[in-house]
């Protein structure tokens, strides 16, 4: 058994790979990685072997119900913050903290989690975790001012966030062979269904009930989930050793440059980047941080994330792949939401049925994928997630001012399904190749990228959205002159209906233009959706030609005594 399963689990040595060779089980001539086996106990450790099948589905199924709500709380506020701001006085400036500071503790601590589980073991960080969240939802649903809620949500956000890397690592001790490809389809399916359907939950919660209950439903699961893991997983013993040895300067380095990079990326489109000297201190710091702490996770004995992991090809790529979905999803889970309500005025509820769809068939795809994963080579499943990807993404780029529900059913339906195609397989050929030593230190690193590349992906979009909506609005401003007739029979029927109404002839000509910059505004706005929607359809068709770059993983098979 590796060191990091065992019941004194020792550190990494500075080469990385915990022993000669490649480090992952496999011959260096090796080009077709299998998938690690789980770990057997040693020293003292649990038998992961002697739990029963039904017990390990239980006590999985149990994890995953703490990492859905974790992920399902980075979005479930965002149809709702006019009426959390609302309700708790708060303007638009101060009620987005709402979600940023939960997204800045959750990317912090993601990959402390696999250190975290060495010290604490998987099911005592895990229950812990789930404790504290529950205890944090409640706290954001009392909350009594704008501070207070920040301040819960980010307790909220950094004790949820634990508990999604440990979910993937868990999955890959659980289970081996067709198991396994079930398992990570189960993961990637429900890691990126939780933020696309928070808007729809979000939505329905606040429109019947409060916006209280965005964070009151998290009660009854949390409590579940801290009283089950404790009982159900049983994967390895807690190593306080590992305090000393901690490597806490690179713990510093780290959260401060995510943190600060986070901020940057939330708050960088609306005080116009650089121009603006807190974005400008934060973007350095995080550059500067960064750096160092790379340089310290790669000279460091005890790294807290296993950069060395990086020399695996399929892991390297799979980061890149993870960063890339990550981009898509967060962007269009963004996008698609902020159209229906700027451009055709829905309320929460309605943008949450509008974008449901997607959820649906995602769900519906689960099952398919994992009779097709056992069978078909993953790359080739990849291949068809990311460029189904890309097609949703052309065919939301003729949109227009007049789409809804009914329009956006086949694009989402699409992307619904390709996003289980693209995420499940990317989990596999991933974490799939690494050995149970390096999985937990490396499973923070791959679900960080995600995490990175939304936060990012979201960011350009907003600055996209801004910039272009400004050109096409004088581009189209230019053409609607005194000169143009059509534009001028318009004012004047406008006028007239309006002066009929009861206004003077200065205000109705006044009322008649604000009516045309509304109409002109909302076009330009509609242009620049496509715009990018059109965009990011390009960039998932340059990802989906890298993706034979990734080995081959056989359909996998039972491990023998010997595998590992």
């Amino acid at each position: 058994m590796s060191a990091a399963n065992s019941g004194a689990a020792q550190p990494l040595p500075a080469g990385g790979d915990g022993g000669g060779g490649r480090g992952d089980g496999h011959s260096a001539n090796d080009e077709r990685p299998r998938l690690a086996p789980a770990p057997a106990p040693a020293g003292g450790g649990f038998s992961v072997d002697a739990m029963s099948t039904p017990a390990k589905i239980i006590a999985f199924g149990t994890m995953v119900v703490g990492m859905f709500i974790a992920l399902l709380d980075i979005q479930i506020v965002s149809a709702s913050l006019r009426d959390i701001g609302g309700g708790l006085s708060a303007g638009a400036d101060e009620t987005a903290w709402v979600q940023t500071s939960y997204l800045i503790a959750e990317i912090i601590v993601i990959p402390l989690s696999g250190w975290l589980s060495r010290v604490m073991s998987t099911r005592w960080i895990f229950a812990a975790s789930a404790a504290g969240f529950t205890l944090a939802s409640l706290l954001c649903g009392a909350a009594w001012n704008i501070q207070s809620m920040i301040a819960f949500r980010a307790l909220q956000g950094f004790l949820g966030g634990s508990m999604i890397p440990l979910v993937f690592t868990t999955a890959f001790a659980f289970f081996s062979g067709p198991q396994r490809v079930v398992a990570a389809a189960v993961i990637g399916g429900l890691s990126s269904l939780a933020p696309t359907l928070g808007p729809t939950i979000g939505g329905w919660i606040t429109d019947n009930y409060s916006w209280h209950w965005l964070f009151f439903i998290n009660i009854v699961p949390g409590i579940f989930v801290t009283v089950m893991v404790p009982l159900m997983v049983r994967i390895d013993r807690p190593d306080f050793s590992l305090l000393r040895g901690a490597d806490y300067l690179g713990m510093v380095l780290m959260a401060v440059s995510l943190g600060c990079l986070e901020y940057t990326l939330e708050e960088g489109p609306r005080w116009d980047w650089f121009g603006d000297d807190t974005i400008r201190a934060t973007a350095w710091l995080a550059g500067l941080c960064g750096v160092a702490f790379i340089w310290r996770s790669l000279v460091y004995s005890q790294p807290i994330v296993d950069l060395r992991a990086l020399k695996e090809r399929n892991f390297a790529l799979g980061c890149f792949f993870s960063f890339a979905t990550g981009i898509g999803i967060f962007a269009t889970i963004y996008l698609t939401p902020l159209f229906l309500g700027r451009v055709r005025g829905f309320s929460a509820f309605e943008i949450g049925m509008a974008v449901f769809s997607t959820g649906v068939f995602q769900l519906l795809s689960i099952p398919v994928y994992a009779m097709l994963a056992n069978r078909i080579d993953l790359r080739v499943l990849m291949m068809l997630g990311i460029g189904g990807f890309a097609l949703s993404m052309w065919q939301f780029a003729p949109i227009t001012h007049d789409w809804g529900s009914l329009q956006l059913m086949l694009p989402q339906a699409l992307r619904g399904a390709s996003q289980q195609f693209a995420v499940a397989p990317i989990v596999t050929l991933t974490l799939g190749s690494l050995p149970p030593a390096r999985l937990r230190l490396a499973s923070g690193l791959f679900n960080l990228m995600r995490n990175l590349g939304g936060a990012i992906g979201i960011a350009v979009c907003t600055t996209v959205l801004n910039d272009r909506t400004t050109l096409h609005f004088f581009r189209l401003a230019e053409r609607m002159g005194e000169g143009n007739p059509a534009v001028g029979q318009w004012l004047a029927s406008v006028g007239a209906r309006l002066g009929a109404a009861g206004l003077d002839v200065v205000d109705a000509q006044t009322a008649a233009l604000r009516q045309l910059w509304l109409l002109t505004l909302r076009e330009a706005q509609t242009i620049t959706f496509g715009d990018i929607f059109g965009g990011l359809g390009m960039i998932f068709l340059g990802v989906t030609l890298m993706v034979p770059l990734m080995r081959r993983v056989a359909p996998p098979k039972a491990p023998s005594a010997d595998a590992h």
